[in-house]
């Protein structure tokens, strides 16, 4: 269960915690989305605080988000490795955020997001709340650029 930190009540806080109860929040937080068809979460705990996240979603418009979390919840950023990638349902890329040490002169580097298939954006570390609700509004937008 989140704590009483979080702001939404879904994401879990970076409280030193039990590593279930990040992975049961964000069951709780991908079953609480009405645009969320069928998730494919993995979860695999190598230690009390600390597990790694793989999950494929089908929305109902046909687009597809991937992701996948290292999560140390003894870390102060928890998310010590994370991709968050989104296709549309034509398979071609609408935006991914990631922390892999590829694009150096970005100012937020290690993170940044790509922005369709040549643009890298300085963004700082989401979390999948914050990315789902990025492509919900996405999918409002009917696909244009968010």
């Amino acid at each position: 269960m989140p704590c009483a930190c979080s702001k939404s009540n879904t994401t879990p806080c970076a409280r030193p915690g039990l590593i279930e109860e990040y992975f049961q929040a964000q069951l709780k937080l991908l079953a609480s989305l009405p645009f969320v068809e069928n998730p494919q979460v993995h979860f695999e705990k190598r230690a009390e605080m600390v597990g790694f996240i793989r999950g494929g979603i089908e929305f109902k418009d046909g687009s597809m988000p991937h992701y996948r979390e290292l999560v140390d919840l003894r870390q102060p950023m928890r998310l010590v490795k994370y991709a968050y990638h989104y296709q549309k349902s034509d398979g071609s890329l609408a935006f991914r955020y990631d922390n892999t040490a590829h694009h150096l002169s970005v100012s937020t580097s290690p993170h940044h997001k790509h922005s369709g298939d040549h643009e890298v954006l300085a963004a700082r570390a989401p979390d999948l709340e914050k990315v789902l609700l990025e492509i919900e509004m996405f999918i409002k937008q009917g696909n244009a650029p968010a």
